[in-house]
């Protein structure tokens, strides 16, 4: 079987928790619970890394605009660790091209970490931090569900993760403007404060 729907659903997960993904990809292959994950995925040093970096995310991730922060640094990080990824299970399995699979997989990461970067923005905008965590937990559910299941139905799971891109995707589109408007109304505020700081206006000295 062709490997490109394990690649095309790592990508999806690398963009929402590449850290997870590769933790969980690399656990299975050192299980022996699946032959399609590459040896590099399974060393001991790059567990303990992805373990250690998934702690650091799984807190960073739902504190209030720290996650926004974090999504900032990782819009690079997340579509190269899909490209990896992918690339990597393309060269296991030798039934795509590595070029092909990571070109897939950094792009499907990259577009599904808008998807995560653009509605951590709109829970933002919510005056309390539960929704965080609540999205935070989604996530990381979600990405633990997915990657296990593909492990024993891929086409499924990248039917899964297709969905969910898509639908993603397109709430992101609608959260735009709400994002627009939480970003207007604190410029707003920023300007009424700085007003009031400067009251009452300084009287020029006199001539």
């Amino acid at each position: 079987m062709s490997v490109l729907p394990l690649v095309f659903t790592s990508g999806w997960a690398s963009g929402i928790n590449a850290y997870a993904a590769v933790l969980l990809l690399g656990l299975f292959g050192a299980t022996g619970l699946s032959d399609d994950v590459p040896a590099a995925m399974q060393r001991p040093e790059v567990l303990i890394v992805a373990g250690v970096l998934f702690l650091c995310e799984a807190v960073a991730d739902k504190i209030p605009y720290v996650d926004s922060v974090w999504d900032s640094v990782h819009t690079v990080i997340r579509p190269v660790a899909g490209a990896w990824v992918g690339a990597l299970l393309a060269g296991q399995s030798g039934s795509l091209s590595e070029v092909a699979a990571g070109v897939i997989g950094g792009s499907t990461a990259l577009a599904s970490h808008t998807v995560k970067a653009g509605t951590r923005m709109a829970v933002n905008t919510s005056p309390e931090p539960f929704s965080n965590v609540v999205v935070s937990l989604a996530e990381d559910l979600g990405v633990g569900g997915i990657v296990t299941f593909s492990m024993f139905h891929p086409v499924a799971a990248a039917i899964v993760a297709g969905v969910l891109l898509a639908t993603g995707l397109v709430v992101v589109c609608f959260l735009v403007s709400r994002i627009r408007r939480f970003r207007r109304r604190r410029a707003e505020r920023r300007e009424r404060r700085r007003a009031l700081a400067e009251w009452p206006p300084q009287e020029p000295p006199p001539a």
